[in-house]
């Protein structure tokens, strides 16, 4: 070939026709990072299940109209979406546009169930605290910042539930298992101004550090969560009791060392006590949380007298016990009777310690706990290392199968994982 002809065979021809013609070539597309991709499905499966309950629950408010009557603060306002903001998340809103007004128990003149006045302090502060930045931030109200953060928390707290179960029984298993928290009983919290998403999120990813060890994270994000909510106790306690486990065991402390689970350890309470000591010292008493939930919600650890009151009330058709309202306790109850075989299929597969050790904790509180036995289901919704063997067991099923189900399940998640919740009980 001469070399005329090889200058022809490498010239202009090889040249993108774009550059020939003086254009630019289109710009690379967006994509996700390599180590996002697989949470992909799991958070498209887990929105558009959320999307597809949250729209039945709005058609299920605008048919019966009740909240149009109600109070704006329990459970009424102008629109459907107000809804989302009342109950806990009228204190959530409070807290986060006027901060705590923390003093001395004030005791109630009538008595009763109810012995000391509420107060905003029984309200944790990271998720108001997340609603007043996100609203300066982005202009939003606080009602809007808090929904937003709950929204985006979930995602978070379903990539993390995929992370967990799909390092136990694969990808597949775990984007079923973060659409299965979608349509778990209990689920409407998840997008309303309630501080369920996040916690779960720093639950689920605190296991997942624990289960990586990756200990200084999972210290850091156990210390978090007990900034959250009191139910905290459980998964620090899992994360102690997973650090002790490491370093009493000679090959795994010469594997992982001793700094790292002894740092979990040491950080894991602090945000928790941090609070409930400032909450003691503000109000006068080291104990003012505890008696404040006690006097002002009526909730308190019973060693389950009442939930025991409760089973045998509804299983008899009576309702003669404190905070009785039949749908949701019948749902409840229903919950309550398959945890054992729950909790047993968990354990079939022999997930990490810290799973095991978080998941009977948190059962045991809920169980043991006075409060309204219809939000057991809002309770229970961060356990989720429940959905390990309904997950592993469902990702046998094809998608089409896999298709009806979830379709199934997230046009009746509005009316029992939103609806019963909102409207037929108090969340």
């Amino acid at each position: 070939m001469s070399t005329a002809s090889r200058d022809t065979a490498t010239g202009p021809a090889s040249v993108p026709a774009d550059e020939r013609s003086g254009r630019q070539g289109p710009s690379r597309r967006l994509s996700l990072p390599p180590g996002a991709r697989p949470y992909l499905p799991a958070l498209v499966l887990y929105g558009v299940t959320k999307l597809v309950g949250l729209g039945v629950f709005a058609c299920l408010l605008e048919y019966a109209g009740d909240y149009r009557h109600k109070d704006p603060r329990f459970g009424g306002g102008a629109h459907w979406w107000d809804i989302l903001s009342t109950w806990d998340g009228w204190w959530y809103l409070q807290v986060a546009g006027n901060g705590y007004h923390p003093g001395p128990l004030k005791p109630l003149a009538h008595g009763g169930v109810f012995t000391v006045e509420q107060n905003s302090v029984a309200f944790f502060p990271l998720y108001p605290g997340l609603i007043r930045g996100v609203s300066e931030v982005t202009g939003l109200g606080l009602s809007g910042a808090g929904i937003l953060v709950s929204v985006v928390a979930s995602f978070v707290a379903a990539a993390g539930i995929y992370a967990v179960i799909s390092a136990l029984a694969g990808a597949r298993a775990g984007t079923i298992a973060a659409g299965l928290w979608a349509v778990a009983p209990g689920a409407g919290v998840e997008w309303a101004v309630y501080s369920e998403s996040l916690y779960v999120a720093l639950a689920a990813w605190t296991c997942y550090c624990v289960i990586r060890r990756r200990w200084v994270a999972a210290g850091l994000l156990a210390f978090a969560a007990g900034l959250e909510r009191p139910t905290s106790a459980a998964l620090i306690g899992a994360v102690g009791l997973a650090a002790l486990v490491t370093v009493a065991r000679r090959d795994s402390r010469r594997e992982h060392g001793v700094a790292g689970p002894v740092y979990a350890m040491i950080a894991a309470p602090l945000g928790l006590l941090t609070y409930l000591v400032w909450v003691g010292l503000s109000m006068g008493s080291l104990t003012a949380y505890f008696t404040l939930e006690r006097g002002g919600w009526a909730h308190h650890f019973d060693w389950g007298v009442y939930t025991l009151d409760v089973l045998r009330n509804v299983a008899v058709g009576r309702n003669g016990y404190l905070f009785a309202f039949s749908t949701p306790d019948l749902l409840a109850v229903q919950l309550v009777i398959a945890l054992p075989f729950l909790v047993a299929l968990m354990l079939r597969k022999r997930p990490p310690s810290v799973l095991v050790a978080y998941t009977l904790a948190s059962i045991l509180t809920v169980l043991g706990t006075q409060q309204m036995f219809g939000n057991t289901s809002r309770y229970l919704l961060p356990v989720f290392p429940l959905l390990l063997a309904p997950a592993a067991a469902m990702s046998r099923l094809r998608w089409p199968g896999l298709a009806v189900f979830f379709t199934t399940a997230a046009v009746a998640s509005g009316w029992y994982a939103h609806y019963v919740i909102f409207e037929l009980g108090i969340p």
